[in-house]
């Protein structure tokens, strides 16, 4: 079930709460249940068994409980269900042995851990350990910006360092349905015990804030070449929030869309994996892929791409368009393309 935010950034249980509901109307003795929703330490416990055990079954002794988050990395062809290993938490030992032995008869291999708490935080921590770095990188690129200096170039240097370094890559913001929310629903719940997460709450705020970034460097790129953002044609370059998927959830590209549309700029997009948008929670654009032609690109004054899916050939877009914003290095091994593109 999915678990967003609400717009003071504090979880919505809704889904949980009436999948809870569904699941007791028809519960039994000897039933085993599994949420494997992302969500903050307790919600299983706290929100979960409550709804269960309203029917007068208890968990542990009449149906067994347990929590394992869900992994997974779209458009990953490395890994899929079966190879990826499964972390499982149980209310009581019992409980925790039934769903390891679920798990155990279709993965390979299976993960116990001591508490359902354990479980649903260490899916947090996963994500958080991204959100954070990440926000690490697109702060770094933004000073890299004023000081003159190819963030591209010093990430690549860094990481020829065989040992305590691990590669993360700027963009215009985060996406899916994990990474960008999750820090939210522990610094929630960490309220609730006095503390602060400040750390993590800001890497929450620099990610948040990257589209108005992006935007910004769009506006000043064509404002240097003598275009003005108001009434210009610009071109967003992917919807989904990675490449080469079609997963469109929390993706940065919707609110760079809204930002360019504020300032009065005429935008359309190209994506080959979303060729229309759908109203979604926070976000009803309602616009049609173009089509990637050299007639259609040459209308556009600027492109700013979002998404860096493959298969996209990035020379023909800069050699088409006036001016191109590239968020992602997808234009690194374009040659000969003079002043045409300008990252962000």
């Amino acid at each position: 079930m999915p678990t967003p935010l609400n717009h003071n950034r504090e979880p919505d249980m809704t889904f949980i709460e009436n999948s809870a509901k569904a699941v007791a109307s028809a519960l039994r003795p000897g039933q085993l249940v599994v949420l494997e929703s992302s969500t903050y330490p307790g919600t299983t416990n706290e929100v979960v068994r409550p709804i269960l055990e309203a029917t007068g079954l208890k968990a542990g002794v009449d149906f067994f409980l347990a929590f394992s988050p869900e992994r997974e990395d779209p458009g990953n062809p490395k890994f899929d269900t079966k190879t990826i290993p499964k972390i499982v938490g149980g209310y009581t030992p019992q409980c925790l042995a039934h769903a390891k032995k679920l798990y155990e008869s279709a993965l390979d291999k299976v993960v116990p851990v001591s508490s359902m708490e354990v479980a649903e935080l260490a899916k947090l921590q996963e994500n958080i350990f991204r959100c954070v770095n990440i926000a690490l990188v697109n702060e770094l690129k933004q000073l890299c910006h004023r000081m003159n200096i190819d963030v591209h170039e010093v990430i690549d240097a860094a990481a020829t360092k065989p040992f305590g370094f691990m590669a993360f890559y700027p963009g215009p913001g985060l996406g899916g349905h994990c990474i960008p929310i999750d820090p939210y629903y522990l610094t929630w719940k960490a309220r609730e015990y006095d503390f602060s997460t400040k750390f993590i709450e800001l890497a929450g705020e620099i990610n948040s804030n990257m589209p108005w970034y992006v935007v910004q460097r769009t506006i000043e790129a064509m404002s240097e070449r003598g275009q003005a953002i108001k009434n210009a044609n610009v071109l967003v370059m992917g919807l989904a929030y990675k490449k080469n998927i079609d997963d469109v959830r929390e993706s940065p590209s919707f609110r760079v869309i809204e930002l360019l549309q504020k300032h009065g700029a005429k935008v359309t997009y190209y994506d080959p994996f979303v060729p229309k948008t759908h109203k979604m929670r926070h976000h009803d654009v309602q616009l049609e892929s173009i089509d990637f032609m050299p007639e259609d690109l040459g209308k556009v004054d600027c492109a700013v791409i979002v998404t860096d899916h493959d298969g996209v050939d990035y020379g023909k877009l800069v050699e088409c368009c006036k001016l191109v914003v590239d968020t992602r290095n997808a234009t690194k091994n374009v040659k000969d393309a003079g002043d045409k593109i300008v990252h962000a």
